[in-house]
């Protein structure tokens, strides 16, 4: 499991392991208990720790292993959730307990280095959706379909698509309503729309391709644009993103490749962002920073709970046909997490 401490320069880190509380437990003590609520995140500075869930038939699965240096719970600092397996020292450990309500009181701070903080924890959630969503793609189900093997290499397939200030339709009285607008106010929606440009794209067209690198973030303001997932020759639609919400921002903020095809489901209208004024919005420390900041991590967890879902029927059928070295490694996918994403979230 990535740590996020890694991802912090000494002045973020010092911030965060100041609200922390010391933890010392002895070889064989529990830290965290199965299906018990999760309070916060812990860093291990010295010791091991191992993760283990019961199965159906009573066997123990390790699901995890946890050395000095590593951190897990980073999910609950976020938001409320479960514990997913039982997590018990494996050697003397010695480290922090980062407590959650203690957490977002930290960010709520907007200091850059907190702002880098919550940032480090943005970019754990988006490795962990990105993750369990290869992991999913590995197993092959009926309605995979052949995958586009001109995708791949393609040029951005909104190279030619016409940019406009100006939409078919009065749209700007509805975006109040909408989930990515939800808690704005007239200055921060306008500051928004002053850095995009509209798009109008018809069903089917290609909204960024995987393996290509993001140039910008997108609302989706009417209509809805699938996600299709990839696996060498496979693809799969692995989630439906409608009006008012967020594509594209995992590769802008990973500055990485799209790890999939984003492809127009019905008639669409989106906003789109340049990732330079995406980026100069998200680490600008302002009361609109802390809204996207918080809007994206909503975003991530709703991902991980899709994730989780399409990983527990996949468990589900590979357990109904007696397939249970399959399930057992996707059980570990999920339990391997040590927090699960709400379902509702």
């Amino acid at each position: 499991m990535a740590s996020f401490l890694d991802r912090l320069d000494a002045e973020a880190r010092a911030l965060l392991l100041a609200v922390a509380r010391p933890v010392a437990c002895e070889k064989g003590a529990r830290l965290v208990r199965h299906g018990e609520a999760a309070r916060g995140a812990y860093v291990l500075r010295e010791g091991a720790a191992e993760a283990v869930v019961t199965l159906p038939g009573g066997e123990k699965l390790t699901v995890a292993r946890l050395e000095a240096g590593g951190v897990f719970g980073e999910m609950a600092l976020v938001e409320r959730g479960t514990c997913t397996a039982t997590v018990s020292a494996t050697a003397k450990i010695d480290g922090w307990f980062i407590e959650r309500d203690d957490f977002r009181s930290l960010v709520a701070q907007r200091v850059p280095a907190a702002l880098r903080v919550q940032h480090a924890v943005t970019l754990a959630l988006a490795e962990k959706v990105r993750q369990l969503n290869a992991r999913v793609l590995e197993v092959p189900t009926p309605e995979d379909k052949p995958a586009d093997s001109g995708s791949g290499t393609e040029l951005d397939p909104l190279a030619q698509a016409k940019r406009s200030n100006e939409a078919s339709f009065d749209f700007k009285p509805f975006l109040p309503h909408l989930p990515f607008f939800d808690g704005l106010d007239r200055a921060d929606i306008d500051e928004i729309l002053a850095a995009a440009s509209l798009l109008e794209l018809p069903s089917g067209h290609a909204v960024f391709r995987a393996g290509h690198t993001g140039a910008a973030v997108f609302v989706v303001v009417r209509g809805a644009v699938e996600i299709h997932g990839r696996h060498q020759r496979r693809s799969r639609r692995i989630s439906v993103r409608g009006p008012g919400q967020l594509l594209g921002y995992m590769s802008a903020l990973e500055k990485r490749p799209h790890a999939a095809d984003a492809v127009v489901r019905e008639h669409a209208l989106l906003l789109e962002i340049p990732r330079a004024a995406f980026e100069k919005i998200y680490f600008a420390a302002t009361p609109l920073s802390s809204k996207l900041h918080r809007f994206i991590e909503k975003s991530l967890l709703m991902s991980l709970a899709e994730s989780n879902r399409h990983l527990a029927r996949l468990i589900s059928q590979a357990r109904l046909r007696g397939a249970n070295k399959e399930g057992n490694e996707l059980e570990k996918a999920v339990s391997g997490q040590i927090i699960a994403a709400a379902t509702d979230a």
